[in-house]
C-alpha cells in the first residue's frame, strides 16, 4: 500500500512539474516579448526603444541580437522548441543588462535584469517539461 501511495504522490508530482514548466515558460516568454521586445522595435511605443550597446560590437549585430533575443527566441521557448538553447540568448542578454549596464545601478534598475535571468537560467536548466516540441521530437527520433 505505501508503494502503491508514493508511486502516485511521484506521479502526481512529475504531472505537476510538466504542467508548470508548460504555463510557466509561456507566461514568462509572453511577457518579455509584450513588456521589451515590442517596445524594440516600435510596437506600442512612439518610438523604438534605444538599445545600449555596452560591449561595443556593431549597432547592427547589437541592435539585431538583443530584438532576437527579446521576439525571436522566446517564441521557441513557448513552443518548447530547442528550449535550453533559445533560453541562452535571452539569458545573456539579461545577465549584459545586469552586469553591465546596471551594475552600478539601484536596486530597482537591477530587478527586472536579475529576474529575467533567474527565470531563463531555471528554463535553461530544467528544460521545457512533458509538454514541447522537443518531448514530441525526442519521442519520434528515439524510436
Amino acid at each position: 500500500m505505501q508503494l502503491f501511495i508514493q508511486s502516485l504522490y511521484t506521479f502526481s508530482s512529475w504531472k505537476m512539474y510538466n504542467w508548470s514548466m508548460f504555463f510557466f515558460r509561456i507566461l514568462v516568454s509572453i511577457e518579455l516579448i509584450i513588456a521589451h521586445g515590442l517596445k524594440k522595435i516600435g510596437v506600442g511605443v512612439a518610438e523604438a526603444e534605444h538599445i545600449p550597446n555596452p560591449l561595443h560590437f556593431s549597432d547592427k549585430f547589437n541592435n539585431g541580437f538583443a530584438i532576437a533575443a527579446n521576439l525571436f527566441f522566446p517564441c521557441f521557448v513557448i513552443l518548447g522548441f530547442c528550449t535550453r538553447l533559445a533560453a541562452l540568448p535571452t539569458l545573456a542578454v539579461t545577465l549584459t543588462g545586469l552586469f553591465v549596464v546596471h551594475w552600478h545601478g539601484t536596486p530597482l534598475e537591477k530587478d527586472t535584469p536579475f529576474m529575467y535571468s533567474l527565470v531563463f537560467l531555471l528554463i535553461a536548466v530544467l528544460g521545457p517539461g512533458k509538454y514541447s516540441v522537443d518531448n514530441y521530437l525526442y519521442k519520434k527520433l528515439s524510436r
